[in-house]
């Protein structure tokens, strides 16, 4: 369960950090991107610890 969450979660955050970023360019919205990512899997897999372990 914790990979599928952790997945979910990435794909959430890089989204979210992509459209955040995407008016001040590229660089910056890959950057925002790859912070979103990370904050993602983060909350995703703490999700899935507390609820499904």
């Amino acid at each position: 369960m914790k990979k599928l969450f952790s997945f979910i979660g990435a794909t959430a955050g890089g989204y979210a950090g992509w459209y955040l970023g995407e008016r001040f360019g590229f660089f910056t919205a890959f950057v925002l991107s790859m912070i979103g990512t990370g904050i993602g899997m983060y909350y995703a897999v703490k999700y899935a610890k507390t609820h499904f372990d």
